[in-house]
């Protein structure tokens, strides 16, 4: 009986570079080199600085991959690679670096879909998806609700996506006028524990349709949501006040989980799913993760989340995906592959598998 393909997947698309191996489902190896500390004094991601750290970290994070593994290179069957969505620069050095290990080690190489790598994250942990699963990615850059069968065979649903700021773009904004630091998220996290979620009623965006008549139904805006906090704060400064960021950031954060949570489990309950997977570095988020729980029990509904480690990006879940592409024989991608920095998200690889 031949031996389990091995794969290795290589992330770039924004500032963590990072390489994961995955056997059979089994993750062997999972290694990120973030660039984020370089980037805080600038109060977001600098593409240019980005792209020079990949540069630097690709061939460390790849050597440390395969020490963790106890593997050689030679060992590998496969390489996948994000090629989109993300920074074009970004993700030239990754996949550049992976063209280069695939021809010089004579594998297969597969590009990857960003967004589909974070929802293959959650089987590293929990075993291969439920079919069908609806699934809520909640990121820095995307918040979309999708229902998800057969993840590298079957189109992706979209039930829904943001029309404007993502949740955690929400937050890096945000956080900046409270006089947080970069990244947001993490900063409003932890100055909500201190904070009433009842102190300021900032708004939920896109929650008064009737199901069924309204097209946004399960859409996001969070660009009013940030205008309402940004205001508030305002508000306070001009009348001489001191700004009381914990209650700001727990009613900032109690409405954005509110507002995913409410939706995800609303379109469980639409399409008859059992199962809500929840993903992204947004889910790493503590009441996202709370108020998820509660009303995925109160419903009847399995939720399931990757571990915080997996939440963020990494190379890790695009190792996952590779290796669900080659156990299911997808056919690889030519070494002419090209990134696609605004790749919408239909099929977990470049092309549908056959």
């Amino acid at each position: 009986m031949a031996a389990s393909p091995v794969v290795l997947g290589i992330e770039s698309s924004c500032d963590e570079t990072g390489a994961g191996i995955v056997r059979d489902g089994r993750l062997l190896a999972h290694v990120v080199a973030s660039s984020m500390d370089e980037h805080a004094r600038f109060g977001g991601v600098v593409p240019e600085i980005a792209a020079r750290a990949h540069l630097h970290a690709f061939g460390p994070v790849v050597r440390q991959a395969l020490e963790q593994a106890g593997l050689r290179a030679a060992q590998l069957d496969a390489v996948a690679v994000t090629t989109g969505p993300g920074l074009s620069g970004a993700l030239q050095v990754g996949l550049a670096g992976a063209k280069a290990l695939a021809y010089g080690l004579g594998l297969p190489l597969y590009g990857v879909h960003h967004l589909a790598g974070h929802v293959a994250a959650d089987t590293l942990e929990h075993g291969p998806l439920p079919e069908p699963c609806v699934v809520l990615i909640v990121s820095g850059g995307h918040t979309s609700l999708l229902l998800v069968r057969d993840l590298v065979r079957e189109p992706i649903l979209h039930l829904g996506d943001t029309l404007d700021d993502a949740a955690g773009e929400c937050f890096d904004k945000v956080a900046r006028v409270f006089g947080l630091p970069y990244p947001g998220g993490p900063a409003i996290d932890r100055a909500a524990r201190g904070g009433d979620p009842k102190a300021v009623p900032f708004p939920r965006p896109l929650t008064g349709g009737p199901r069924g008549r309204d097209p946004y139904a399960y859409s996001f805006s969070f660009s009013g949501l940030k205008t309402a906090a940004a205001r508030w704060a305002e508000g306070h400064r001009q009348r001489g006040e001191r700004l009381p960021v914990a209650d700001g950031a727990a009613s900032l954060q109690e409405a954005v989980a509110d507002v995913l949570t409410r939706k995800a489990v609303a379109a469980c309950r639409e399409h008859g799913v059992r199962t809500l997977v929840v993903v992204g570095g947004v889910a790493a988020n503590s009441r996202v993760r709370a108020l998820a729980e509660r009303r995925c029990a109160s419903a009847g509904i399995e939720l399931r989340v990757p571990p915080m480690t997996l939440c963020t990006d990494n190379g890790a879940m695009i190792a996952a995906i590779g290796d669900l592409l080659v156990r299911a024989d997808a056919p690889p991608a030519p070494l002419s592959l090209t990134i696609d920095p605004s790749a919408p998200l239909e099929y977990a690889a470049l092309q549908p598998v056959a």
